[in-house]
C-alpha cells in the first residue's frame, strides 16, 4: 500500500486534474445522490472531499438551505480548491485539511450523512475499517453511510480493466493514483451496519460499487 505522504503528494500535484476522472466516477456518484436522501439531511460529513465538486453539487441541488456540510481532505491543494468552490456557502460549508487518521473533529452523533467517494480504495482494509468505525461514531441514530469505490468488473471488458488496474497497482500503485478495485461490502462489520442499497455502476469499462447503509 502507498504511504500517506505519497498519496498526499500525488493529489497535491494533480489538483483540478482529479476532475478529469468524472467520465467514470459521475455515473456512480450521481447514483449516490439519488439514493442518499440528501433532501432530508441536516448535517453532512465527507471524508476525502477532493476538489469539492461533489460538495458543490450537493449544496446547489440537493441539500436544504439549513443543512450544513463539512469536508475533510488529506491534500493541501485539494482542500484549497474545495474551499474556493464552497465559498458561496461559507456560512454553512467548509473544507478542512486533515493528517489522514481518525478521529475527525466532529462530535459523536453530530451528522446524519457520512460520505466517502473513491477514498476507501486507497486504504488498507484495517485503515478502511477504522474510518468506518469513525463514521459510526459520527452518525446519529437515523444517519446514512454513503460509499463509492472502484470495484472488480463483472463483464468481460470491465473484468479486463479491473484486473489490469490491480496488476499495475501491485507494481506501481501511484501510476493509478494509489487506488485499486475493492469490495466495499467486505469492509462493513455486520453488527455495525445494515445495508440499505448496493449496486455496481460501470462507465467506460470501469466498475464502481455504490453502497448505502444505516447504523445497526
Amino acid at each position: 500500500m502507498p504511504e500517506l505522504a505519497a498519496i498526499r503528494g500525488y493529489y497535491d500535484r494533480i489538483g483540478r486534474g482529479q476532475d478529469t476522472q468524472r467520465f467514470y466516477e459521475d455515473p456512480a456518484t450521481d447514483r449516490l445522490l439519488e439514493l442518499g436522501e440528501f433532501e432530508t439531511a441536516r448535517a453532512v460529513v465527507e471524508l476525502g472531499c477532493g476538489t469539492g465538486r461533489y460538495a458543490r453539487t450537493l449544496l446547489r441541488e440537493h441539500l436544504s438551505s439549513a443543512a450544513t456540510y463539512r469536508g475533510f481532505e488529506l491534500s493541501e491543494r485539494m482542500t484549497a480548491i474545495a474551499a474556493t468552490r464552497l465559498r458561496n456557502w461559507a456560512d454553512r460549508a467548509s473544507a478542512v485539511r486533515i493528517a489522514g487518521q481518525p478521529p475527525l473533529p466532529v462530535a459523536d452523533g453530530a451528522a446524519d450523512r457520512f460520505l466517502a467517494n473513491y477514498v476507501l480504495d486507497l486504504m488498507t482494509p484495517a485503515d478502511a475499517r477504522r474510518w468506518l468505525a469513525e463514521a459510526n461514531r459520527i452518525l446519529g441514530a437515523d444517519g446514512l453511510l454513503g460509499l463509492v469505490s472502484i470495484t472488480p468488473g463483472s463483464g468481460r471488458l470491465s473484468r479486463l480493466v479491473s484486473d489490469t488496474w490491480t496488476r499495475i497497482w501491485r507494481r506501481r500503485p501511484m501510476l493509478v493514483g494509489g487506488c485499486r478495485p475493492i469490495e466495499l461490502l467486505d469492509l462493513l462489520e455486520e453488527h455495525d451496519w445494515m445495508v440499505v442499497h448496493r449496486e455496481v455502476a460501470t462507465a467506460w469499462a470501469v466498475s464502481s460499487e455504490v453502497l448505502v447503509a444505516r447504523r445497526s
